[in-house]
């Protein structure tokens, strides 16, 4: 499968890469019917004036300058006017991962070298491994330039698009901040460390698309659909510290009156 194909702006340094898209959409797709006769539901596009369908050949791009007017630009004219700066990623800075709020990642994409592209996208891979910082760009993706970073992932190079900060919506509602107890926080952070362990993520399946499809492939087979038992659900919390407890419990088989909090990596660390 090709990918997109364009290069790295590195200060002087012009890389050759191509672009794959790194995800996918697994989801359950379904059909719109017509109830009676049980038919595809078709989207037809069709002239206002003439009234006839019209198919692709018969339809162009049209930006409205004045109500009523338009000017019809091409693929053809919108390519003529990407220059070799506008397909290529333009890095701007290098930054810390943590100064990106995550908010602002949208979609990746795979980094591969082209021929003779190989040693620099390796070299520059090193470099930002090796000083611990990601490279925040620019590159034109479609008809709109976009910011970009270059993430380092396990021996690849991964590109992120970002959303532009006019695209974050600022948040509705200031999070409270309450005053919680040591005892309180404490316990907490023993439940957090009991619960840690390197990230699999091949651990996390989409088990309610696999119910789906297991509810599809009953009533293909005629099978009568029942509803779900009802799971437990945990009540009201009284008080957050018998709930710390009994969850902390229930993770280590311990009680965690009796078991002092083992410190981190990080704070042993810290604390020599």
């Amino acid at each position: 499968m090709a990918g997109r194909k364009g290069a790295i702006a590195f200060g002087l340094v012009y890389i050759p890469v191509e672009l794959f898209a790194a995800t996918q959409d697994d989801a359950v797709r379904f059909n719109q019917l017509a109830k009676d006769s049980m038919k595809r539901v078709r989207y037809v596009k069709t002239c206002p004036d003439c009234k006839r369908e019209l198919g692709p050949d018969d339809i162009v791009r049209g930006y409205q300058y004045e109500k009523g007017k338009y000017v019809v630009v091409s693929d053809e004219e919108l390519d003529a006017i990407k220059t070799d700066a506008d397909r290529s990623m333009k890095i701007v800075q290098f930054t810390d991962m943590e100064e990106v709020p995550p908010i602002y990642f949208e979609k990746p994409y795979q980094v591969v070298a082209q021929p003779g592209g190989e040693k620099p996208l390796e070299l520059l891979r090193l470099a930002m491994v090796e000083e611990g910082k990601i490279a925040i760009g620019t590159t034109v993706l479609g008809n709109s330039e976009t910011p970009i970073a270059l993430i380092p992932y396990e021996d690849d190079l991964v590109m992120m698009t970002l959303h532009y900060q006019s695209e974050v919506k600022d948040i509705p509602k200031t999070l409270a901040h309450p005053d919680v107890a040591d005892a309180e926080l404490d316990m907490a952070k023993r439940l957090v460390e009991s619960m840690s362990e390197p990230f699999d993520p091949a651990r996390f399946k989409n088990e309610y698309q696999e119910k789906l499809m297991g509810l599809i492939q009953d009533k293909i087979a005629g099978k009568q659909i029942v509803a779900a038992q009802p799971s437990a659900q945990p009540s009201n919390v009284i008080d957050l510290m018998d709930a710390l407890a009994a969850s902390l419990k229930a993770r280590t088989g311990e009680d965690p009156e009796k078991k002092p909090a083992k410190r981190s990596a990080a704070r042993k660390k810290a604390a020599s």
